[in-house]
């Protein structure tokens, strides 16, 4: 078992508090505050635009049949993506008592936990997921998500190791690593990784904002501004460059303290 690293630096202490509010993803929607892992999630705004119509319908859904497996991952899911993470995590947990080798419900109520908060139940969870004979990459890169909030980098970095031989150059992956050497402090490496995550797909507003966050915390402000702000209407661009920037000084204001 490797050994647990260590968040002692003040950096690496403040951005810390950088990598998840997992929504196992949710990712930047107005602001770059929340840069996240990949569990899985949709940013919490566009997900609410996109699920709203159909929660009521999910939830009747639901209610008719709260036994059914794939109606209980279903709504699961949309609350999870709507943020409403720990109302997930209760229908999620429900189904799993019903059905606890239910791979797919497992992996759900995993990434549900880990998205609330409980990273160490979550990695649990997802560990009943899969098996070391059928590996998920999709898994093994939410795992690794988790071991990272809990500052346990060097061993998440083994899991998207894992994922990467299943997966080669997956961005997800990449970008999950990416910010799993930032958060050691190992700026260049994050560097390198979340460029090549970049380069295999340019559009991913989290890969595209993972990197501008590493760049800008290198002192390359204006690459990291070119980049966040590529392909965007002029609103949504100098929206994204100013909270770029308010992200940057907010973690050198916890750098300095």
């Amino acid at each position: 078992m490797p050994k647990r690293s260590s968040l002692a630096s003040p950096p690496a202490r403040y951005l810390f508090s950088a990598l998840l509010i997992l929504a196992l993803g949710g990712c930047q929607t107005t602001t770059l505050e929340d840069v996240t892992g990949a569990l899985g999630g949709k940013p919490e705004t566009a997900a609410k635009a996109d699920s709203k119509p159909d929660m009521d319908a999910l939830r009747e859904r639901y209610r008719a049949k709260p036994s059914d497996p794939n109606v209980a991952l279903e709504y699961g899911k949309a609350l999870r993506e709507s943020g409403q993470r720990a109302q997930a995590v209760a229908v999620l947990e429900q189904a799993v008592l019903g059905h606890p080798s239910n791979k797919a419900l497992l992996a759900g109520y995993g990434r549900a936990l880990a998205d609330n908060g409980n990273f160490q139940q979550g990695f649990d969870v997802l560990s009943r997921a899969h098996t070391p004979e059928d590996p998920d990459w999709r898994i093994l890169s939410a795992q690794g998500a988790a071991l990272d909030q809990l500052g346990r980098n060097e061993e998440a970095q083994q899991y998207y190791a894992t994922a990467l031989k299943i997966v080669p150059d997956e961005p997800s992956v990449l970008s999950n690593l990416g910010l799993s050497y930032m958060l050691q402090n190992n700026l260049p490496r994050a560097e390198e990784t979340l460029r090549r995550a970049h380069e295999r797909n340019p559009a991913e507003p989290r890969v595209r904002a993972n990197l501008a966050l590493v760049l800008g915390l290198e002192g390359k402000q204006a690459e990291a501004e070119a980049i966040v702000k590529a392909d965007l209407p002029p609103d949504q661009a100098a929206a994204k460059v100013t909270a770029l920037r308010q992200s940057l000084a907010k973690r050198q204001q916890r750098a300095d303290r």
